[in-house]
């Protein structure tokens, strides 16, 4: 494994254990794929660095179980954020 992967993958899961936030907002902030990101955080951490992979599984374990509740909540998002759209925009006259 190249250096930079593991210097990536390091950062990723401290990254994640100080912050808490999701594979997929710590994939864009970091711009890679969040393939990329879980691939670094469930098969190369516990190689690089298995103490921090302890505390990593947990975070991941947990946005596993809430991940039901997530994406209810981001789709009632979406179409609250739709409706209120629809309505700022004028009626086009016939």
């Amino acid at each position: 494994m190249h250096d930079y992967i593991k210097e990536r993958t390091i950062k990723i899961g401290r990254y994640i254990v100080a912050t808490k936030k999701t594979v997929r907002t710590i994939a864009k902030e970091f711009g890679v794929s969040k393939s990329t990101v879980h691939k670094d955080l469930t098969e190369r951490l516990p190689e690089v660095h298995p103490e921090l992979y302890n505390e990593v599984k947990s975070i991941l374990d947990y946005h596993k179980a809430i991940r039901h509740l997530r994406g209810g909540e981001a789709t009632k998002v979406k179409y609250r954020n739709r409706n209120v759209q629809s309505k700022k925009r004028p009626l086009q006259p016939n």
